[in-house]
């Protein structure tokens, strides 16, 4: 006997006003009638049906659906072909607002105001994770030394992050060179390397009293995209987070006041 409008609703999923507005257009009708005289889909118009969804789906108007589905065979490739073209074409867009939206984040993040081109050629391999700079937002956001972190590297210019940059990589090439020589991590050489690192994020970033620079340690050692912010993979080994995290500790107790009186 056919399936009445509420049953083709309910496993199609769209609405009963959707199906009557199908019917008065002539594009989807119901060619059975049930014994009371209601009338009811059959098989062949819920194949049909089938079809309309699948062009919707693909964003056809009900005008070109209808013209399609006079003649399939005559209409749906050339249909089908300029709608493929469409969507590339969107999807093109599409990418091109996800890589604005990520730049937005990115900077909003990070701090940094350059163009892709800028970041290239000052950072190199230093590379910003943007699920960490996520993270870090979230953890810090309240915290006035991250706030006026941002706020900094925000303000650096092309030529600011040059010598940054420049200025952090004579520091990386001491820290490898005394941790490839089996410096004691608690020594005099890889504390004065602490010592840099910490005068160089109170020069270019933020105030860093010995216990904020032990958390930002901390970090290093236990996560691997804060110490690459730092050291790129290509210029790790193993053991060089961890013993960069004790100089810094051993540094802030060397510095210690109770130690000095």
């Amino acid at each position: 006997m056919g399936y009445s409008v509420g049953q083709v609703s309910d496993f199609a999923g769209i609405t009963v006003r959707t199906l009557h507005h199908y019917d008065k257009t002539g594009l989807l009708s119901p060619t059975e009638r049930s014994a009371a005289g209601y009338r009811r889909y059959s098989d062949a118009d819920l194949a049909r049906l089938q079809q309309i969804l699948f062009y919707r789906q693909l964003g056809f108007g009900l005008d070109e659906i209808a013209t399609i589905l006079e003649d399939p065979q005559a209409n749906a490739l050339g249909h089908l072909r300029a709608r493929h073209r469409l969507l590339n074409r969107q999807i093109a867009e599409l990418h091109r607002m996800v890589e604005v939206a990520e730049r937005a984040m990115e900077v909003r993040r990070t701090g940094v105001e350059l163009t892709p081109e800028e970041r290239f050629e000052v950072f190199g391999e230093i590379t910003f994770d943007l699920s960490y700079a996520t993270e870090a937002d979230q953890r810090w956001q309240h915290s006035e030394g991250y706030r006026h972190a941002m706020a900094q590297a925000a303000a650096h210019s092309k030529e600011d992050w040059a010598r940054l940059m420049a200025e952090a990589a004579a520091w990386r090439q001491r820290l490898t060179a005394a941790f490839d020589a089996g410096e004691p991590a608690t020594g005099e050489t890889a504390r004065d390397l602490a010592e840099e690192h910490r005068q160089h994020i109170t020069r270019w970033f933020t105030p860093c009293p010995t216990d904020m620079h032990g958390r930002i340690a901390d970090d290093f050692a236990a996560d691997p995209r804060a110490f690459a912010l730092v050291v790129p993979p290509a210029e790790q080994r193993p053991g060089l987070a961890p013993y960069l995290r004790t100089a810094i500790h051993a540094n802030a107790a060397h510095r210690s006041p109770t130690r000095n009186t």
